[in-house]
């Protein structure tokens, strides 16, 4: 990886943050992390060098469908995966602007596979 990818982190159960921080610096990008759709919405304003969002759905303050939104919104070209312990949201329609939906699991597989995809896309 010549470029080192900045991804954010959007969860509000600190134990998955840290282990989306550890798993993911080992995999070689910059890991930024935040607690809720509003914080991620902060850093978003701030920060116009991140080049991919991982997000839960159900948070405590602003759902990670709310955040969403806003992000679509303003337009920002940022691919967006959600990542959720349910699978029921998919079938929400304010889920399909998501450029990917990854169900939760102790195995990353998956969410590295839609990462690298999704970065490989924003390259080209």
């Amino acid at each position: 990886m010549d470029k080192k990818y900045r991804i954010l982190f959007v969860d509000d159960e600190d134990n998955v943050r840290l282990l989306y921080k550890t798993t993911f610096e080992r995999e070689g990008y910059e890991v930024l992390l935040a607690k809720s759709g509003e914080e991620a919405l902060d850093i978003l304003q701030k920060d116009k060098d991140i080049d991919l969002i991982v997000m839960d759905i159900k948070m405590k303050g602003m759902s990670g469908l709310d955040a969403l939104q806003r992000i679509v919104k303003e337009e920002r070209k940022i691919p967006v995966i959600l990542s959720t312990a349910y699978v029921s949201y998919q079938d929400d329609y304010m889920s399909w602007f998501a450029d990917a939906y990854v169900v939760k699991q102790a195995d990353f597989t998956q969410l590295k596979n839609e990462i690298k995809r999704l970065l490989g896309e924003k390259k080209k």
